[in-house]
């Protein structure tokens, strides 16, 4: 294998399996850059980014705040890297910067491209029901996330999977695939591909407001956003009684279709229908403009995610008739 010079640029956990990788494989990692620590927490804390914890004293590292200047792009230039490995750095790399390595810089993007470009592939496949997603490593390029593509491997969606959870997955199946895609360009036995013009569809970054439900909505696009929307920025409700000045909003954690088919319905959407917490496994079944929602746990912020049967009993239990409504 050819001991190639890489440096690698990434930032959250999804980055770390691939920095990981690199740092075990025969490749000389010659440095890495990240994001600038970040406050975080109810302290605010400067925290640093999953990937500079990762890399420890592995390799030189570097968290410019920008790219754009000759001086911001002095370390990596210093490294002088044969290619330029990225995964998640969260910075617009400029034609300055792609022009660096002399293989390029090669990208590990969670989707199968052309569909889902952009910033939030993960969550757009599950809030759009895909049955399939995967991982793609590319050439990259000015646009965004249009470059040729290297290698492709493709997973099925588990029905069961959350934002978090596809995430990993992802993250693991795209580790192996990033150094043969490396092995691949040294050896000058990978062929770069131009991606299709059809199937393009765009991955725009999450926003908070995208948590409150509409239960208006059909009970399986609510109960695909209350998984896609893991661990942020977590699907959400409020309490419509009519004593309450200021609406109570739950966080909704966990929740299931309700058994009975997904015909409209009759009635108020978000109202509650049934609450059934006389076992641990107890859920309350909410109305919706299509089938029935099951909420199986739920978190008063602040507070611990608690099963379902905890919000019938106590202190302002959810049961029958209470009426849920979209976030404020």
């Amino acid at each position: 294998m050819t001991r190639l010079r890489v440096a690698f640029a990434g930032t959250p956990e999804f980055a770390v399996p691939t920095l990981r990788a690199l740092m075990d494989s025969p490749y000389e990692l010659v440095g890495v850059l990240t994001q600038p620590d970040r406050p975080s927490g109810r302290g605010r804390r400067l925290t640093p980014s999953p990937v500079k914890l990762a890399t420890g004293t592995s390799a030189p590292l570097a968290q410019p705040a920008a790219l754009r200047s000759a001086d911001d792009r002095a370390q990596l230039a210093g490294w002088q890297p044969e290619v330029l490995v990225v995964v998640a750095y969260g910075l617009i790399l400029p034609k300055a910067v792609l022009e660096i390595p002399r293989l390029g810089c090669v990208n590990l993007h969670a989707s199968l491209l052309p569909r889902w470009r952009g910033a939030a592939p993960v969550e757009r496949a599950l809030l759009a029901g895909d049955d399939v997603t995967g991982v793609t490593v590319m050439l990259m390029e000015e646009g965004l996330d249009t470059g040729p593509i290297l290698l492709q491997r493709q997973i099925t969606i588990d029905g069961q999977d959350t934002g978090l959870s596809l995430r990993e997955r992802l993250a693991t199946l795209g580790a192996p695939l990033l150094l043969e895609a490396l092995q691949g360009l040294a050896g000058d036995t990978l062929q770069p591909r131009s991606q299709p013009a059809e199937g393009v569809t765009y991955a725009r970054k999450l926003e908070k407001r995208e948590a409150a439900i509409d239960w208006s909505r059909p009970a399986v696009e609510i109960e695909r956003q209350v998984r896609a929307l893991q661990p942020w920025p977590v699907a959400e409700t409020v309490r419509l009684d009519a004593e309450d000045e200021v609406p109570e909003r739950l966080l909704v954690r966990a929740a299931r279709v309700a058994p009975g088919g997904a015909a409209p319905i009759a009635g108020q959407p978000g109202r509650v229908i049934e609450a059934n917490g006389h076992h641990r496994d107890g859920y309350i079944r909410v109305q919706c403009g299509a089938g029935h929602l099951d909420l199986l746990t739920l978190q008063r912020p602040g507070g611990s995610p608690l099963p379902a049967s905890t919000f019938t009993r106590g202190p302002r239990p959810l049961e029958p008739n209470t009426v849920l409504g979209g976030a404020t």
